[in-house]
């Protein structure tokens, strides 16, 4: 099938400012796009790409004082199929693990592995054979644990402090889960893309952004989805991280208001598109 994606958002700024925008899709789905879903800027101001530490396509510009705004639009092929899925993919031992999976293990900014350590091994250290089950496990937890609310969402929250207050948005359930695996020796890395409504029943939210992890089992990584915790089609990756300090759709070298912020994926085939103006 085809995906139409896209987002618009728009700044107030009180003076010139320089940001760096992660809102392109990943490099790896490069060769799925049939119309690449390019940095428009109003008003148009000089732009420059590059990649960040972790492959992550970024954009550099100065915004200028006032009304600002940034859109993509594209269309993406994508297989038509769910998340894979693994049951028999094995947890590792750490000396096994590839040196690219190593950071993983390691604390971040909101994945506190040395605050949680003691109760992911309380909890679940005591799970037979690890692995897929073992993930499944810890995000059966989160799911259950946390309360889902737009209303709860707060940009300096922790792992620790989701897990204490049971409430967030999907980048807190992410952390969290995240940081259960990696305390279990289990590499997690945190990713943040778009997650269609194909094949979901209505009505459907308002579409956003979304996070979710990959873990590092048998010879690959993994998708799991802590907020939703169930088989998702239409997933388009943007960036991946150690955590969400790593891949902010937006980072402003100064103050800014969020003025306008619309996302959307569909099906470009079902006629259900919307176009960026």
């Amino acid at each position: 099938m085809r995906l139409h994606l896209g987002c618009r958002i728009g700044f107030d700024l009180k003076a010139p400012t320089p940001m760096i925008l992660t809102l392109t899709t990943h490099r790896s789905r490069s060769a799925d796009l049939v119309v690449p879903d390019r940095l428009v800027t109003e008003p148009k101001v000089p732009v420059s790409a590059y990649r960040d530490a972790f492959g992550n396509r970024c954009h550099r510009l100065v915004a200028p004082a006032g009304r600002f705004r940034v859109s993509t639009d594209g269309i993406i092929r994508d297989d038509g199929l769910s998340d894979p899925v693994g049951t028999d993919a094995p947890q590792l031992p750490v000396e096994a693990l590839p040196d690219e999976a190593i950071p993983f293990l390691l604390p971040s900014r909101y994945c506190e592995t040395d605050l949680l350590s003691d109760f992911a091994w309380e909890t679940f250290g005591d799970h037979p054979g690890g692995g897929w089950a073992l993930v499944q496990e810890v995000c059966d937890f989160v799911h259950e644990h946390v309360e889902f609310g737009y209303e709860h969402s707060r940009a300096t929250r922790t792992a620790s402090e989701t897990l204490s207050e049971a409430a967030g948005v999907c980048r807190d359930y992410t952390h969290l889960a995240i940081t259960l695996c990696r305390c279990l020796n289990i590499p997690a890395r945190y990713c943040t893309g778009y997650i269609s409504d194909i094949g979901q029943p209505p009505p459907y939210a308002p579409m956003d952004f979304c996070a979710w992890m990959e873990v590092y089992l048998g010879d690959r990584w993994w998708v799991f989805d802590p907020r939703n915790n169930d088989l998702r089609y239409g997933r388009v990756l943007v960036a991946r991280g150690r955590d969400a300090a790593d891949v902010p759709l937006m980072h402003s070298f100064g103050q800014h208001e969020l003025a306008e912020f619309e996302v959307w994926i569909d099906d470009a085939d079902a006629g259900a598109g919307k176009a960026a103006e």
